[in-house]
């Protein structure tokens, strides 16, 4: 697989626009060339798959599903359980730094079903919703009937719903951002000011910055084969985000390329678009206790008041630093918050 992909990538056809070196508008040309040359020479993804592997994993029959999750059990078998939830364009690494500073918890991390190392995806209907019906359903095979949920991006639409079917499972919600679908439903005219001043950012941000979710909600099968067939594709469409998401310095040039190479091994660029393509449902408003961690390089930090209207914020904790992938770039902040949800019990 490797040996392939690195012929791949010396046969790069190099395309040029007449924006190459502007990061308005996409990868810089000459960021791409020296992210293509170390995944070519001298990156070593065995070191890495060898970590991974060393997760506790473990297969869950949920349903008809398998779902494949990363599930580190504290010492103490009454300990609190968390879950946690990533999104896209990132896989359970998101959490690798957090792992170990929740060892006094029972933490689940689930592969999300389409998602680099989860069981293999086939057929239509992977919404946010069926997902969330799997987690609940592999959550009670593994014998755990309360637990707190956490999480963003995919993970924390995933979160809220689940939150909103079985309230009577889920203590708490730790969340990073509100399911940016709420957007679109949002009566402004029972917002207040501020939260109608950020329905209109969104709106702009969506304008500007969101082509890709256009694109990957309603032709991701033409754009599946473009970034499934090519590996500098592939890095140019996920490390754009990864960079530009979060704050400066947040990843190492290699840790960049374990999160597509991920994607390649695995062959689940098309399938990890689901999410998006497949219709969803969201609950009108959560009762869980609510904990939202705002974090200020994030893409689109909601207002409080904004959160309040579909969820019941007990502690909204702004940050000074990180970004959309705040479990790697700030792992002790989240997990400082992740324990606030833990231990809010209600309000």
């Amino acid at each position: 697989m490797m040996d392939e992909m690195r012929e791949r990538l010396e046969r790069t056809r190099r395309v040029t626009t007449p924006w190459s070196d502007d990061g308005t508008r996409g990868i810089r040309g000459t960021r791409l060339d020296e992210l293509l040359e170390r995944w070519a020479n001298g990156y070593d993804w065995g070191v890495h798959e060898h970590r991974i592997g060393e997760f506790p994993w473990v297969t869950v029959q949920a349903g008809e599903t398998e779902l494949r999750v990363i599930h580190q059990r504290s010492t103490n078998p009454d300990a609190p359980v968390v879950v946690l939830l990533h999104g896209w364009p990132d896989s359970v690494l998101r959490f690798e730094r957090v792992l170990p500073l929740l060892t006094d918890m029972h933490v689940v991390v689930p592969a999300l079903p389409g998602f680099p190392f989860a069981a293999p995806l086939t057929g239509p209907g992977m919404s946010v919703n069926r997902i969330a019906g799997i987690a609940a359903d592999a959550l009670a095979e593994l014998g755990y009937s309360r637990y707190t949920l956490s999480g963003g991006d995919v993970g924390g639409t995933v979160a809220e719903i689940l939150a909103g079917e079985h309230p009577d499972r889920v203590a708490a919600l730790h969340l990073t951002n509100i399911a940016p679908l709420r957007a679109l439903t949002a009566d402004r005219s029972k917002l207040a000011p501020d939260a109608v001043a950020y329905l209109d950012r969104s709106a702009q941000w969506f304008r500007t910055e969101g082509g890709y979710i256009a694109e990957q909600s309603t032709r991701p099968n033409t754009l599946a084969v473009a970034l499934g067939d090519s590996p500098a594709g592939l890095a140019a469409w996920i490390i754009e985000k990864l960079e530009s998401w979060s704050d400066e310095s947040a990843f190492t040039t290699d840790e960049l390329l374990t999160w597509v190479t991920a994607y390649w091994v695995t062959g689940t660029i098309g399938t990890s678009f689901a999410t998006y393509a497949e219709p969803a449902t969201l609950p009108d408003r959560i009762a869980t206790p609510t904990v939202l961690s705002v974090f200020p390089r994030d893409i689109k930090p909601e207002p409080r008041s904004y959160a309040e209207a579909f969820l019941n914020i007990c502690d909204y904790v702004e940050h000074r630093a990180g970004g959309h992938f705040a479990a790697w770039e700030q792992p002790e902040a989240y997990a400082d918050d992740v324990r606030r949800a833990v231990e809010l019990g209600g309000c």
